[in-house]
């Protein structure tokens, strides 16, 4: 499996069950750092880190602008801001317009990750009710990071990971239980390489 140094996130309605599943799979010991964008009422404060810290070992914060990226922390966008990653492994905060009636977006997360990390990204489009995050996940794709969507069937919403197949054609279409596997791998250390690898 290639070398993952982060995990875009992106999901709308129904993804909060998704990632109730996939965090607690996380191992203690990490070597990704995992960013989130998921559609939230703009109105209110978001509780979204205390509800996803409740589900995993790691530790949840809203990230900051031109905060670096940490190895074994999950990060969240913070309501009414896009979230872009730029190069050289640092957050940024924009209050540009929004996309698909959505701030922050996930195609903007995505497509700024994949310009930062390459093919070292991976991204994940999980439950929706909209297409934000098809053309991210395609820059994934095209960057060369591994791409992954719920499958249809398995979400509660089925309109995001159905952009997503329709236009990024990922390279993995699973249900919770194996994508949280998947994660899972990705995010573990990698073991020692021995003498006669």
């Amino acid at each position: 499996m290639p070398q993952t140094d982060a995990v875009v996130i992106g999901g709308s309605s129904g993804a909060l069950e998704a990632l109730s599943v996939l965090l607690p799979a996380l191992p203690a010991q990490a070597r990704v750092s995992i960013a989130i964008v998921i559609h939230v009422p703009p109105t209110q404060p978001s509780r979204l880190p205390q509800v996803l810290a409740s589900r995993t070992s790691w530790p949840v914060r809203e990230a900051d602008d031109k905060e670096p990226l940490v190895p074994g922390v999950v990060y969240v966008a913070p309501p009414s801001y896009h979230l872009l990653i730029e190069r050289g492994g640092t957050f940024a905060l924009s209050a540009d317009e929004p996309l698909h009636f959505s701030r922050p977006a996930i195609d903007v997360l995505f497509e700024s990750a994949a310009d930062a990390y390459g093919a070292r990204l991976a991204g994940v489009i999980l439950s929706g009710a909209n297409a934000d995050g098809a053309e991210g996940l395609a820059a994934v794709k095209r960057a060369g990071g591994l791409t992954l969507a719920q499958a249809p069937d398995d979400a509660v919403s089925r309109s995001m990971p159905e952009a997503a197949i329709a236009r990024a054609h990922p390279d993995h279409v699973l249900r919770l239980p194996e994508l949280a596997s998947l994660l899972a791998r990705l995010a573990a250390p990698r073991a020692p390489r021995s003498a006669d690898d």
